[in-house]
């Protein structure tokens, strides 16, 4: 799938290239391929909003409004289920061992979106900001408010973000960075940067999951901010072993990023 900046939400919900499911290759592996099953209608908001429900381990269920008409921000990509899932796998939070990475961590989601990573994150129990730009305030605002009953020891709040802008609002530095499908803008790449580096203290690790895509501009996009990352930061791929078993796919990429000392 590919992040457009024209392209319209309406013709995507027609075409359901954003539902997905989860179907074995002829390799074992699993894909996210097409799926209508999991799309639920909003019946409060039925002409303005459609739910995603994204199941976590312990079986209850993320309730992700998204909108029939807007921009990418506005649906739940691939790329950001792969990392809330990721986020859940038992190198981070296992509680039959009693592990678990996100109690009480401050988190800070990147170009939320929907919020569904940033929401993942807080019902593990983490402290949580989600941001993105002021236009989709109001969705991660009704997220929240859907699935506040799974908040019982982490919490999150939304705040308008423009990357480059003053950062202050977000710092000390907290201890996690999340991105998920951030890399689409040619214009947005020297200011996310910018912004990783202001946000990133010793301690921080950022999460980045991104869909590599090899059409339009999107090669030039993932490139230019690759070489401006490496002259701050170290990059560690996550091996598909590593992440979730059932939601993972060869051209989604999960890295750990951190700045160099």
């Amino acid at each position: 799938m590919c992040h457009v900046c024209s392209i319209s939400v309406k013709a995507l919900i027609s075409s359901q290239t954003f539902i997905l499911k989860k179907e074995k290759n002829e390799t074992g592996n699993h894909l996210l391929v097409p799926a209508a099953a999991n799309m639920a209608a909003d019946t409060d908001n039925s002409t303005k909003y459609f739910v995603r429900e994204i199941e976590k381990n312990d079986g209850t269920v993320l309730k992700m409004k998204q909108c029939y008409v807007g921009d990418v921000g506005c649906v739940v990509w691939d790329a950001a289920i792969v990392l809330a899932k990721y986020l859940e796998t038992k190198q981070f939070y296992d509680p039959s061992s009693g592990v678990n990475v996100w109690a009480g961590k401050r988190v800070v989601e990147l170009g939320s979106g929907t919020g569904l990573v940033g929401l993942m994150a807080a019902t593990l129990g983490a402290e949580v900001t989600v941001t993105d730009l002021e236009d989709l305030q109001t969705l991660l605002r009704l997220n929240i408010q859907e699935n506040q009953a799974l908040l019982s020891s982490g919490s999150v709040t939304a705040k308008v973000l423009k990357w480059g802008d003053d950062m202050s609002a977000f710092l000390p530095a907290p201890h996690y960075v999340l991105m998920a499908d951030c890399l689409y803008y040619e214009q947005s790449i020297v200011p996310l940067v910018e912004s990783l580096k202001v946000l990133s203290g010793p301690e921080t690790c950022i999460i980045c999951c991104y869909e590599q895509r090899t059409e339009g501009v999107n090669p030039k996009v993932e490139r230019h901010f690759f070489e401006l990352l490496q002259q701050n930061f170290s990059c560690e791929e996550i091996p598909s072993d590593k992440q979730d078993p059932e939601f993972s796919s060869p051209d989604i990429h999960i890295l750990h990023i951190r700045r160099e000392v």
